[in-house]
């Protein structure tokens, strides 16, 4: 072979490393435009559970950025100096396809950051809190993803039977508090398994999702439910998935007692005292799959106790022809918000405390831009309501008062973790710092 001929054979290759470190640099170009847009934008902060990669561990595969399932129009994760990182925490939703896939258990799901804390209760690998018997799981645990709260519900229940007493003093040998994704999933398979259950719901079926208002999109993936077979939904709205767990629950013939609230629970040394808003019941183990809001956060102003404020929206066309202001800055606040500005004559307005809006969804926020731009939604960032009257809301931004024409306020400002009734219960609470 003559030189000539020899540097010829290494043009491909020279050509292919070429490509490949253009293609290399560009991509580290945009991961980085697009985690310094974050931090800019105020995104940068995980709402609740979100992975932590372990750069020692990774070898940049992009098996994680694959999987996300939010990776399709956006850029949650990606490959930042040959290495995984989450670029855009904010719209992170918890799902943990990441961890999963991972070839060298480089990540682990974590909750809150060292600038937000989560409260989260103690719950072992089993779902089983630190007191013998109590389970939990679900959005109480940080699960708010119906998907993961459905696995959770199924894989607790699971536990649990393998936990039992073989003789137990219970009339029942397990109760399950509430029925939204992560309760009848495990009341599905408490069924499932022939266990003798009871299930308890506050209110109706799909807890948290049956106060969603009307119309909701509800984001979730599909997921097996024990008996009922699969569940297919990728996005739908709060009325379909409500049929779809209705007919599952007529089809499975499972049993809900609805409209029971749960007083107490006490220990009995050998199970446990459930007394609710109807009577009194006994099971050797309990699963609570409960919402964590509790109570709706309050502002704490005058005039908050005026009938015009509430804590929920069930039916935008109430607010047909009013002026109405939300104030929040989560998914719950800016869906409330945009859902009125679709009804007639509405003038809808947003209060936050933040100047962005860093708990919403993308989707959310985009929307809320679009709306702001059209003039169909006025916002007031960085401020907060300090008087209500029946008028009007007066709001203190950077240090200026406000006055806001108002027919009606939407506190969208998140919950109170039910901290109480667990601290009876004997229950411990720890608040994460971006930890397990």
């Amino acid at each position: 072979m003559t030189t000539l001929h020899y540097w010829l054979s290494l043009v491909p290759v020279f050509l292919g490393l070429a490509i490949y470190v253009f293609m290399h640099h560009r991509s580290q170009r945009k991961s980085s435009q697009v985690r310094q847009q974050a931090i800019e934008t105020g995104l940068a902060e995980p709402a609740s559970l979100h992975p932590v990669i372990d750069r020692v561990k990774c070898i940049g595969c992009k098996s994680c950025v694959y999987a996300c399932p939010q990776q399709l129009g956006h850029n949650v994760l990606g490959i930042f100096h040959g290495k995984a990182e989450l670029l855009e925490p904010a719209n992170c939703i918890g799902h943990g396809a990441c961890k999963t896939v991972c070839p060298v258990n480089a990540i682990t799901l974590v909750f809150g950051t060292e600038k937000r804390g989560v409260d989260i209760p103690q719950v072992g690998d089993d779902f089983q809190t630190n007191v013998p018997g109590i389970y939990i799981a679900g959005e109480l645990g940080g699960m708010g993803l119906i998907r993961n709260a459905i696995e959770q519900g199924k894989k607790a229940m699971q536990a649990m039977s393998k936990n039992l007493p073989k003789s137990g003093a219970g009339n029942h040998q397990v109760a399950i508090i509430g029925a939204g994704p992560a309760g009848i999933a495990a009341t599905l398979q408490a069924q499932e398994l022939g266990l003798n259950y009871l299930t308890l719901e506050q209110d109706s079926l799909g807890g948290t999702v049956f106060k969603y208002p009307r119309g909701k999109i509800v984001m979730t993936q599909p997921v097996d439910l024990p008996i009922a077979g699969k569940m297919h939904f990728k996005e739908t709205t709060k009325e379909e998935l409500l049929e779809f767990w209705q007919a599952v629950e007529a089809s499975t013939r499972i049993k809900i007692n609805y409209g029971e609230l749960v007083a107490s629970i006490t220990s009995l040394g050998s199970g446990y005292e459930i007394k609710t808003s109807r009577g009194t019941y006994t099971s050797d183990a309990v699963l609570l799959a409960i919402g964590r809001r509790g109570t709706p956060r309050k502002l704490g102003v005058p005039g908050e106790d005026h009938p015009k404020v509430v804590y929920q929206l069930i039916d935008p066309d109430q607010y047909q022809g009013k002026k109405v202001m939300v104030v929040g800055g989560g998914d719950s606040a800016l869906e409330a918000a945009l859902s009125i500005a679709d009804a007639d004559g509405t003038e809808v307005s947003i209060s936050y405390r933040s100047d962005s809006f860093s708990r919403a969804k993308a989707k959310n926020r985009s929307r809320i831009d679009e709306y702001a731009a059209e003039s169909r939604i006025s916002l007031y960032l960085s401020s907060n309501v300090t008087s209500i009257s029946p008028e009007q809301v007066v709001l203190e931004q950077r240090g200026q008062a406000i006055n806001v024409a108002n027919d009606a306020l939407i506190v969208n400002a998140g919950g109170i973790l039910p901290t109480g009734f667990l601290q009876k219960i004997g229950i411990d609470v720890d608040t994460k710092y971006g930890t397990v």
